[in-house]
């Protein structure tokens, strides 16, 4: 990275609260959130809270730029369909969890490689109803509802110019290599799997580290350079969701509305600080919602070597880490922030 880049990520951090129209795309996805979770408290159906929405909302409302390429009634279509697979999965299947959780992502795969989308939380919409054992048919109706309600604000959005237009680009598509791809990513996600489930460490697998996952494999953003940062930001997000439920929900007995309000507060200025964006965050910081009270506190630490694996194999299988140079090495194994602050040292 230049003395160019540097600043312009330095200024973008610095200029984002003072804008007005970021300011108000912030406030409607904290407002969705927590319309999310207060619609779930008061009916007391936690299958509406997908905690996928946040991501979601990350992406589609916050970011002002095409996070994923896909149509907005693919969106709505596979999002919905996603989530009935799963739930049906639960209802019919006789198979062992592990293969359950194959199957899940298989039929997310299936989608988006006929759909020529890189939609990937649609993996979540899959694989989250199969790990929580969901049969209420709540879920996929929410589901539906909220990516309904994400794609009118987002369309809303453009027409009033709080955001760009979002043009639809089909993805490259290669059948034989994509599906190899899929077929690797399936093998190593059923690999931790089968290590999450036979240890008893199920949250080696929870959904939004899956869709973490497959984006720093497929995506071309900044963070598929930056390994460590990726795991650092995904294990904050678990410990912030983690603290402010156990602390706010159950020691102090707020409504979780609170605790979702005082969670997007922490994380949208974490994401202030560093300048960047990454939507499974916010996924994972929802995840302490659904959880029991008693497993909360193992959650950052199962994340964090859930978290390694995957952005491991990642590292090795895909990007081929093995091959680069030490200075590359050096570059993605330290912290960007790290960085940023020894390069401004050196110019002073």
């Amino acid at each position: 990275m230049n003395r160019q880049d540097i600043n312009a990520t330095d200024t973008k951090a610095v200029s984002l609260f003072s804008d007005t129209m970021q300011r108000k795309r912030y406030l409607f996805s904290l407002v969705m959130i927590l319309l999310m979770i207060g619609v779930a408290e008061l009916l007391h159906e936690k299958e509406i809270i997908f905690p996928e929405m946040a991501a979601l909302t990350i992406g589609m409302w916050i970011v002002d730029k095409r996070v994923w390429k896909i149509k907005q009634w693919q969106m709505l279509l596979l999002m919905t369909l996603g989530a009935c697979a799963g739930v049906l999965i639960v209802l019919c299947s006789p198979l062992p969890l592990v293969l359950n959780v194959a199957m899940a992502f298989l039929f997310a795969a299936v989608c988006l490689l006929f759909a020529r989308a890189s939609l990937f939380p649609l993996i979540s919409a899959c694989v989250l109803p199969v790990l929580l054992h969901t049969e209420s048919w709540v879920y996929p109706l929410a589901v539906f509802v909220m990516t309904l309600t994400l794609i009118a604000v987002q369309r809303w959005m453009e027409l009033k110019g709080m955001r760009k237009t979002i043009v639809y680009e089909p993805v490259d598509r290669c059948w034989k290599r994509d599906s190899m791809r899929w077929l690797c990513l399936l093998s190593s996600v059923f690999a931790v799997a089968c290590l999450a489930v036979y240890s008893g460490n199920f949250f080696f697998i929870i959904p939004p580290l899956i869709v973490a996952y497959v984006e720093f494999v497929n995506s071309k953003a900044g963070f598929r350079n930056r390994p460590v940062l990726t795991v650092l930001l995904l294990v904050l997000g678990a410990v912030i969701g983690t603290v402010f439920q156990l602390a706010g929900h159950y020691w102090l007995g707020l409504p979780e509305t609170v605790v979702a309000l005082c969670i997007f507060l922490a994380l949208f200025t974490l994401f202030e600080w560093l300048g960047k964006f990454f939507a499974p965050v916010g996924a994972l910081a929802l995840i302490p919602m659904l959880l029991p009270r008693e497993a909360l506190p193992w959650l950052p630490l199962q994340v964090l070597v859930g978290a390694t694996l995957f952005i491991t194999m990642g590292l090795i299988f895909f990007q081929q880490c093995y091959k680069w140079s030490r200075a590359q090495l050096v570059y993605c194994l330290i912290p960007h922030y790290l960085i940023s602050r020894i390069k401004r040292k050196r110019e002073k």
